[in-house]
Parts: C-alpha cells; structure tokens; sequence
C-alpha cells in the first residue's frame, strides 16, 4: 500500500481566560464581547467550556510563519474588543488565583451534556491549552506517527508550562493544568494502535455502546482529529509569549516530518513502555524545564538543555525544509532562560519582596500576563 506524502500543513487553537482589568480576576464574557470578536473573526473564535473562557483557532496554514501571523491578528483583536469592556485576555493555562467555584458553564447542548457527564471533576476545568494539528492525510500513517511521536510529548509539555498556581498557591508543579485535565476520563498518553482500522474499532466499541457520541470526546495528550485529516497535539499548556507558543508549534511540525523522512529510509523511532514516557511527563509537569528528563537508551538523566541542542539537532534538516528554522530558535531560549511556569513565579517573588502583600503578588503576576499575551504581535 502506498503512503500519501502528508502536507504537513498547520492549525493552531488556543483558549484565553478573560480577566477585569482592575481587579485582574476572572470575568465571564460579555454576550456582546462574543458578538463583536465573532462579527470580525467569524469561525476563528468561539466560547469555551466556561463562561470566563475564549477559543481562537487559526485556519489551516502552510507554514509557521503564516499561523504566526493569523495567531497575532487573533490574539491582538480579541485583545483590542476586550479592552472596550474593561477585560484583557489572558494566554495561560490557569489563572494565578481564579476560584473553580465561582465560574459558570457555557449555556450551549454540548457544554451541558459536558457538565452533567463529568460531574465534579469537570467543575474544577478552569484549565486553557493549546492544540497544534498537523496535516497528515494518510490515515494508517496518521497512527503510526501517533504511536512514535508519544516519546516527544513530555518536551513540548516542559516548554509549554505555565500553570504553577492554583487558588492564589504555589502548587509546586510547572503544570498543575494536567492535574486537572487527567482527572478526566480518556486522557493521557494515547494508547499504541496497529492500524487505522484497530483505533476506529476501539473507538466504535465505545460510541455503539452510548459511553461517548463521537471521537472528539476523547481527550488524549495526542489524538488523530475527529474533525480534520491531522494529528492534533493537546498536552502543552497555552502559553502567554507568541514567539514561545509559535516556536512549540513548529517543533511539533518538525518532529512529524523528522518521523516521515525515517519512515522512506526504512527507519523509525523507538517506542518505549508507556510506564517509562509517563515517568517523563511527570517530570515535565513537575519540574518544567528546570531539570532533566531520562533518556532511556542511556538509562540515565539527562539536563533539558542538552536535550533541547540534541532535539533542534535531529530535525535541523526538517525545520529548513518546511521553513520554520529562525521561528524555531525560540525552544533554546525557554530551554535557558525559562518557560512560563517560571517567570510567573520570579514575578511573585519580586512583588512579595517590595510589598510583602499576598493578594497584591498575584494581582502582579496577572499584569504580567496580560502584557505578555500581546507583546510581539506585530500586527
């Protein structure tokens, strides 16, 4: 059987939490906020599970830096239409001191049926991430790549996290979002299928029996899209920079097109007991880029920066062929300097020491989001 040559192509959905500009807590959206971004972005932008919740999705893009461009307009109009109602949108994955309790859902058929599924454990979903779907069209190759690309999510995870408070606390974590998000059923690490045919038969079992209505109700770290001939990269947080959220989405893009050109030498990655990958994930969700992650050839830890030089090395020739190696840069610097996770919490740290006033540090900690969710639009 012949394998189509994907086209690689891009599409890249980020969900904001909208803040008060003032008291820099959560705000339910406006009904006429969502009239006036959808007046101007159509289908680009839509509500989310909560009420205080906004999803932008780019259209499907050839190259990084065309979603580069849609994701600056997206961000920089909703942006500019929130600011006309006192609000601001935030690109990170929870809010530093936002209470689950005090949101409501979304009043749509789907959010509902959501919300009476899930029960409590969807009542704490004040999470926000960010999804890169990459154009694989053949959909046996589609699930192999699947299977291979599992090795890779604990990276993109590290570089993504910028969720380390709950509740006005330091939780500790670089990604306490994934602590949400895995209470739900169907998440994790995506099972290893053989075929196209013996995933949809999984997924059938499933939607014969009532348990879900349609694939989309799975909820894996990597999942081949129920919607789009993609492979749709869920497990990274969303991510307050542009040139970070941009420069994840093009290692994505790279690491899909690394695994195509082994597979026409006859070559692939190993897959390794996902026992051993969740060991990873947990130390991405825990530590961020702070650390090390195992390499499990050479049974030993290894400093994420070294494996950052190691990992822009490997797909190099990958990131020249589809254009995106300056966009690329940008994993060096979070890798040296930082993710998300981090600077939030050095921006508490200052505020505390000139204030020593609890509330007043993550109120600073939101300002410093709010500003880095529009710096470098460029638009």
């Amino acid at each position: 059987m012949v394998t189509l040559t994907p086209s690689f192509t891009l599409g890249i959905e980020e969900e904001y939490l909208l803040v008060d500009r003032e008291t820099r807590d959560l705000v339910a959206a406006p009904d006429a906020l969502m009239a006036d971004c959808q007046a101007e972005l159509e289908a680009r932008v839509s509500p989310e599970f909560l009420q205080c919740q906004i999803e932008v999705g780019t259209s499907v893009c050839k190259t990084i830096p065309q979603a580069r461009k849609e994701l600056a307009h997206l961000r920089h109009t909703i942006a500019r239409i929130a600011e006309g109602y006192g609000l601001a949108p935030v690109a990170v994955a929870t809010h530093p001191f936002g209470d689950w309790q005090r949101q409501r859902f979304t009043a749509r058929e789907r959010y509902e049926a959501l919300a009476r599924d899930l029960a409590g454990v969807g009542q704490r979903m004040l999470i926000c991430g960010m999804h890169v779907h990459v154009g694989i069209e053949d959909e046996d190759l589609r699930i192999d790549l699947l299977g291979q690309m599992s090795y890779f999510l604990p990276h993109l995870l590290a570089l993504s996290a910028s969720s380390p408070f709950w509740l006005g606390r330091d939780t500790g974590l670089a990604s306490y979002r994934l602590s949400i998000f895995d209470n739900l059923p169907r998440t994790g690490l995506p099972p290893v299928f053989s075929s196209f045919g013996e995933y949809k038969r999984a997924v059938d079992i499933l939607t014969c029996a009532g348990v879900i209505e349609d694939a989309t109700k799975i909820w894996w770290d990597m999942r081949p899209s129920a919607r789009f001939p993609t492979l749709e990269a869920r497990i990274c947080d969303v991510t307050p920079r542009l040139d970070d959220a941009v420069a994840i989405a093009a290692l994505v893009q790279c690491l899909a097109h690394m695994l195509f050109r082994l597979r026409l030498n006859n070559q692939r990655w190993r897959q390794y007991e996902r026992f051993l990958v969740n060991e990873n994930r947990w130390r991405a969700q825990r530590y961020g880029v702070g650390t090390s992650l195992m390499d499990f050839g050479k049974a030993e830890l290894v400093d994420y920066k070294d494996l950052v030089d190691e990992l822009l090395a490997l797909v190099a020739e990958d990131a020249e062929v589809l254009g995106c190696a300056d966009e690329l840069q940008a994993i060096r610097n979070i890798a040296r300097k930082g993710n998300s996770a981090d600077r939030q919490r050095e921006v508490h740290r200052r505020a505390l020491e000139s204030s020593e006033d609890p509330a007043h540090a993550m109120r600073a900690v939101v300002d410093s989001l709010i500003a880095e969710t529009v710096s470098g639009l460029d638009v």
